[in-house]
Parts: C-alpha cells; structure tokens; sequence
C-alpha cells in the first residue's frame, strides 16, 4: 500500500519517513490492530528496538495469560527435542 500525505499536512512536524512509519505502527500497535511482530514490520525494526520504543514511551506490550501458556508450551516442546 502506498499512502501518499501532502506536505501541507504535515508541515512543522519535523516528521522523517522513518519517525512517520514508527508513530503508525505504534498507534496500530496500542489500538490493538496488528501484534508486536507486525507493528516491527511497519516501523521496519526489529522486535526488540520497537520494545525498547514502547518501553521509552512508556507504552505497555499486550502480554497476558494466554501468551503466558503458549510461552510455557513453546518452552516444553522446545526442551523435549
């Protein structure tokens, strides 16, 4: 997809194409529209730099229970090879 901003838009935001693709993937990211995996993709980060990101805005990954399990489960299986 290509999305095209008139400059106007963003005038005195002092945005870069990179700044601009790390906002989009961070507001998809907490509205919970894509996974952390994919909000990386967008940003064009890796997962680690995009949890950095989020850790110095001060932004919360979505981890619950569930993600928990299948943690645990990758874990077990894993060991098991």
């Amino acid at each position: 997809m290509l999305i095209d901003v008139e400059d106007e838009a963003l005038r005195g935001l002092g945005l870069t194409e990179s700044q601009a693709l790390l906002d989009l993937a961070i507001g998809l990211f907490t509205e919970c529209r894509v996974t952390l995996g994919r909000a990386a993709e967008i940003a064009r980060l890796t997962q680690s730099d995009l949890q950095r990101e989020l850790g110095r805005r001060e932004i919360p990954i979505h981890y619950d229970v569930e993600d928990f399990r299948a943690d645990l489960r990758t874990l077990a299986a894993l060991r098991s090879r």
